[in-house]
């Protein structure tokens, strides 16, 4: 019998609500079971995103805003997802899967076609970044290997969100 509590939420779901509705604002696809990353990754020639978010207020307060700046680029992947670790346990698993040779790494961003990683910031690469050298690396991504029209939202709209910013330390466990 499977213990269904191991695949609760470690953080309390309302504290990181603000972390996930600004990915979903300009775009991003939240995938919340496994066959919602299934579908998702099942695209054929088309090229899809990937951002394991997280609490991490170090390196997640740079994926998250460097995923969104960059997404404001001429050229964009045809997909764009988003998994939320210490949320959706099981999507976050399954979407592993197809990072595999990869350890673990929350955040990360990476860029996949046909199945197959081509590109890809674990959280060692995103820490010592900031959000526009992320959104440096991913449009150089995008412009070698999208073909879909960006930006993913009007300029206008993506300047009135503020990225959220806050330490994972401060939001409860559950």
């Amino acid at each position: 019998m499977t213990n269904i509590a191991m695949y609760g939420p470690t953080y309390d779901p309302d504290m990181v609500r603000p972390m996930r509705e600004e990915l979903v604002r300009v775009g991003f696809k939240e995938l919340l079971t496994p066959e919602e990353v299934d579908q998702a990754f099942d695209s054929g020639e088309e090229t899809v995103l990937l951002v394991i978010n997280s609490v991490c207020g170090c390196a997640a307060g740079n994926a998250r805003p460097g995923a969104m700046l960059a997404l404001q680029s001429e050229r964009i992947p045809n997909r764009i997802t988003t998994v939320f670790a210490g949320q959706d346990k099981l999507a976050v698993a399954r979407a592993r899967e197809y990072l595999a040779g990869y350890p673990p790494s929350s955040p990360c961003i990476a860029l996949l076609k046909n199945k197959q990683v081509i590109g890809i910031l674990e959280r060692r690469h995103i820490e010592s970044r900031d959000a526009e050298q992320v959104a440096r690396e991913l449009a150089g991504w995008f412009d070698q290997h999208c073909s879909a029209q960006g930006p993913s939202i009007p300029r206008e709209e993506f300047e009135k969100i503020i990225p959220y910013r806050a330490c994972g330390s401060t939001i409860p466990r559950m």
